[in-house]
């Protein structure tokens, strides 16, 4: 490490190199380099910054990106990192050029006044395996939906009785049928056509199925390390997974419910005007975990007794369905970032305890699954933490409660 007094540091991010600047205590330009963006690098920019002690503040531009690697270097040489905003067009100061080393003094300066600047998404390894797993899968899922549109608009000018055969059924049974489907027709292009219906479906097949077996991993990691949020009534396994992107590993850098209702873009905006009072929705924010938000309050809409009783109130009280679905939503981010600051907080017993009160009342899986009127491969899911199951574990616990107090009374309730 050198010898440099006080430093303010700025770093613009590249595929292939990374660009210091450094400033002095005053703000005055010290230097300006440029270091390759891998592990001998870092050390060397590391080593040019100098002692963390002695560094205020490193502005970076990237940080979940290109920066992405050095910023983990960075920080875990005990460096105060924070990210900062790359500067829009109409923002620059005009007359001043645009270089990587402009970008790099401009993260500095930034950094150090503390404009635009935010705490950096930690990406530590299930909060990054569930990241990449959903890229994976929704890249699945949009191909199967491009399969889907394709398969029946070629069915739309396909012969008579080819739409008459396949043009009412869904999306799953139409794929099964035209891919052990063989074409007997004796033109070449009803042949053609059959055939590449046949090819676009068994396609369509597979992308379904790993798109399963992905959707099956993410919700096994989910109910290992964040159980809490998979409790929430509407929040499934690919919602849970979009809100635990969005936040990062550190979602305490969210200092407070009220910003992350602002980051999910689910935050009131003043709307009001003359003798008007009113708010409006919020059209910023992360927009997959605003997605996410909206899909538990249209799940709790249709299923949750709460919300309904929520939702007859408002209407009474003249309020729209879109304005209520936007306190709904802001009520549900409350929720979320408590789940998300505390996500081992489940409200109902593991899979293992309820195992083994099972056993220590002497009932079977089979004879729990009976009486629940589910398959054992429920059961054994809820009990080896493959997945949670919210519901009917709540009635395993309930059930397990009767058994006992029925045991104490000495009579037998299976």
């Amino acid at each position: 490490m050198g010898t440099r007094g006080r430093v303010i540091a700025g770093i613009d991010t590249h595929k292939d190199s990374h660009v210091l600047c450094l400033l002095d205590g005053l703000g005055r330009k010290i230097l300006s380099d440029s270091f390759p963006a891998n592990e001998t690098g870092y050390q060397r920019l590391a080593d040019t910054i100098g002692n963390p002690e002695n560094c205020i503040v490193v502005g970076m531009e990237g940080t979940a990106s290109f920066g992405a690697g050095l910023n983990a270097y960075l920080a875990a040489m005990d460096y105060k990192v924070v990210e900062v905003l790359r500067p829009k067009r109409d923002k620059r100061i005009k007359g001043k050029g645009k270089s990587d080393a402009i970008d790099a003094e401009i993260a500095a300066r930034n950094a150090a006044s503390g404009y635009g600047t935010s705490v950096p998404k930690s990406h530590n390894n299930w909060v990054e395996g569930i990241r990449v797993l959903m890229v994976a899968r929704n890249l699945n899922v949009q191909t199967a939906t491009k399969i889907t549109n394709t398969v029946k608009s070629l069915i739309i000018t396909a012969p008579e009785d080819m739409r008459a055969k396949y043009g009412k059924l869904n999306a799953k049974a139409l794929m099964s049928r035209l891919s052990r489907s063989h074409s007997r027709a004796e033109d070449t292009a009803s042949d053609c056509l059959m055939s590449a219906l046949q090819t676009l479906a068994r396609t369509w097949l597979e992308l379904e199925k790993r798109s399963c077996e992905l959707l099956e991993r993410i919700e096994s990691i989910l109910g290992k390390n964040a159980p809490a949020l998979l409790e929430l009534p509407g929040c499934g396994a690919v919602n849970a997974a979009d809100l635990i992107i969005a936040a990062g590993g550190n979602p305490e850098r969210l200092h407070s419910e009220s910003a992350f209702a602002s980051f999910c873009g689910v935050s009131p905006i003043e709307a009001s005007s003359g003798q008007v009072t009113r708010h409006r929705l919020n059209r910023g924010g992360n927009r997959a975990a605003n997605r996410a938000l909206h899909m538990i309050v249209v799940s709790r809409m249709r299923s949750d007794p709460r919300t309904a009783a929520y939702i007859e109130r408002r209407t009474s009280e003249g309020k729209a369905k879109r304005e209520i679905m936007r306190c709904l939503k802001r009520y549900v981010a409350r929720e979320v970032y408590s789940a998300l600051l505390h996500p081992q907080d489940t409200k109902y017993p593991k899979g293992a305890e309820l195992a083994c009160a099972r056993i220590l009342l002497g009932i079977s899986q089979k004879e729990i699954a009976g009486r629940l009127g589910v398959s054992n491969a429920r059961i054994s899911e809820i009990e080896r933490g493959k997945r949670l199951h919210s519901e009917l574990r709540q009635r395993y616990q309930q059930f397990l409660s009767e058994c006992r107090f029925s045991k104490e009374l000495g009579v037998d309730t299976i």
